[in-house]
């Protein structure tokens, strides 16, 4: 588009009626079959405002897009992509192998990497808000007993923990793992109920739930 002269597309169709739409930055036209050139045209001019400003949002969008680091959410990896828009809060998109992100504009100046951690805290919280509750309860149910409380919390030197007053610490960042490796981190800190310390006791009794928790098991994460 140069000094405002719209270029599009023109599909004919049966339907009466006339629509415009812009799509990816593009100028599509969909008109009765019947339709001349210069009614086209004549249409195109009428909405010429509206399409110059979606055009403009477009491009104002993508001038903006930048791509992040790789992140890995439930054991998969994904490409990170963020958009700053006029919006008040982060809001997430998965598609495909990618991971979208609206951002408000104020973040427009925060470094990568830290960007990138904002983001996925704020991800993996609200994983945890919505499944940590069913991991738990399904741990609960296999073992017959359960700790006096769990909290969510962020932490910098686990992933999980298990207090001297028997309640259990999730750390968010539990969900950049896949969902197997989740419920053996859970049930390894439920099995700290009943012997505090990394014995063989305790991890027979891991043995007894879950079998094959040595594939789960993760080297250089502390929990």
């Amino acid at each position: 588009m140069k000094n405002d002269v719209i270029l599009y597309s023109v599909s004919k169709t049966k339907d009466k009626d006339f629509y415009i739409s812009v799509q990816n930055g593009e100028v599509v036209i969909e008109a009765p079959w019947y339709y001349t050139n210069s009614i086209i045209r004549k249409n195109i001019e009428c909405k010429k405002e509206w399409i110059l400003k979606k055009i403009k949002e477009y491009n104002l969008s993508k001038e903006q897009e930048i791509s992040l680091r790789p992140v890995q959410i439930l054991g998969v990896i994904y490409d990170l992509k963020i958009i700053f828009k006029n919006v008040k809060v982060i809001d997430c998109d998965l598609s495909g192998s990618e991971l979208k992100v609206s951002m408000p504009k104020k973040y427009k100046n925060m470094d990568k990497e830290n960007l990138t951690d904002l983001i996925l805290d704020k991800l993996y919280m609200k994983i945890a808000e919505n499944e940590l509750e069913n991991y738990m309860e399904k741990t609960r149910v296999l073992l017959g007993f359960a700790p006096e409380d769990y909290q969510v919390v962020y932490m910098n030197d686990c992933i999980a923990k298990c207090t001297e007053d028997k309640k259990i610490l999730i750390n968010p960042r539990i969900f950049k793992y896949d969902r197997k490796t989740v419920e053996y981190i859970i049930l390894h800190e439920f099995c700290h109920l009943k012997y505090k310390k990394h014995t063989k006791f305790f991890y027979k009794y891991i043995e007894k739930y879950m079998p094959n928790y040595k594939e789960f098991e993760l080297k250089n994460v502390k929990y």
